[in-house]
């Protein structure tokens, strides 16, 4: 070793021998908004025993006998109003965010798209990148928040394919980016467009919903109330999916600098019988209708792009359903989906990673 890289640390750092591989994963959509491909895409999603997590043979007959052949067709109609001509929104959005990302990270780095569920798939995309030789795989999840569900889920499932390679790459997985400033500032952008256009009574920041006993199984410091305990976020529910939602909420409100008072939390998208987080939000907007308020910007920041849960169920289900109870005027917030603030967040989880 030579005097000038005793003195110079940097020269200690080895270079890459290859290229990093980043695996971008977003939840998933079905091929087609056919009958069968929504049954094929349903089965696959609520069999995944982190979405699902009751034993094997109930959720096997509960899917099976049960949701998958009776919710298929209502669904698939859904599906087909959120159709464009060129196919499933997110998997559009995905497509264009990972030609982006590609472009701006440059020929050291190798980007594919996946999904969790259906295609194209975690395992298509990792052989494609184990095929390369990479030095290293950075897995980016697109959700904001952890939960077991979903970012858990989808280390899941590349730990299941990687784990009979012979030779394993340095595996890396971005965690959550719920207050990543770019992401924070991509949002808080969107929603001081829309209050330039107008005055606002109410803000509600909806999140996709997971059942009350998911959060306890996670709650290793036993310090879960479902209440108070999500209004800091602190070492101990700092992997509590809801109070990870509520941390969110607070950076977004303070950069719109809405004031308190005039905006709530509330929990979306819930399935069967068993306790879910609250409040919900299906039955929050009534109460919000009842107390006079007569316009709301909505949020749904579970999702960097739009889908079925943002588009259909936010932007239109719940726009009926307060104009029904006597709302005036509710417009939701689009997703990041692929604009060049969250191309650049992208960007600097990567580098960083």
């Amino acid at each position: 070793m030579n005097t000038e890289t005793l003195t110079n640390p940097s020269l200690l750092k080895e270079k890459p021998v290859g290229k990093t591989g980043v695996l971008i994963v977003n939840l998933g959509t079905p091929d087609s908004p056919s009958v069968p491909d929504v049954r094929k895409y349903l089965r696959e999603f609520l069999m995944d025993e982190r979405v699902i997590d009751i034993p094997y043979l109930n959720r096997w007959l509960l899917i099976n006998l049960i949701i998958a052949p009776f919710r298929a067709p209502k669904s698939a109609k859904i599906y087909r109003e959120l159709w464009t001509p060129e196919g499933s929104p997110l998997k559009i959005y995905g497509e264009s965010v990972e030609k982006k990302l590609q472009n701006v990270l440059g020929d050291d780095f190798v980007v594919k798209l996946a999904m969790r569920y259906q295609s194209p798939s975690i395992e298509n995309g990792l052989n494609e990148l184990r095929k390369l030789c990479l030095s290293e795989i950075i897995v980016v999840p697109f959700f904001p928040q952890y939960a077991s569900a979903s970012t858990g889920s989808v280390y899941k499932k590349v730990m299941e394919v990687v784990k009979d390679w012979e030779v394993l790459p340095e595996i890396k997985f971005i965690n959550r980016f719920l207050d990543h400033p770019k992401f924070v500032e991509g949002f808080v952008n969107l929603g001081k467009k829309y209050m330039a256009q107008r005055d606002y009574d109410h803000f509600v920041f909806s999140y996709h919903g997971i059942p009350e006993r998911q959060i306890t199984k996670g709650d290793v410091a036993n310090y879960c109330q479902f209440g108070t305990c999500c209004d800091t976020l602190n070492e101990k529910n700092q992997h509590c999916y809801r109070a990870q939602c509520y941390e969110t909420t607070r950076l977004f409100v303070k950069g719109m600098g809405i004031p308190e008072g005039k905006y709530t939390v509330a929990f979306q998208s819930r399935l069967g019988k068993t306790p879910w987080i609250k409040p919900y939000t299906d039955e929050l907007i009534p109460e919000l209708a009842k107390k006079g308020v007569k316009s709301v910007l909505a949020f749904s920041p579970a999702f960097v792009a739009d889908c079925l849960e943002t588009t259909i169920e936010v932007g239109e289900e719940y726009k009926e359903l307060f104009e029904k109870e006597g709302g005036e005027h509710w417009q939701l917030v689009e997703s990041l989906n692929d604009s060049d603030i969250w191309i650049e967040a992208l960007e600097d989880m990567v580098r960083k990673a």
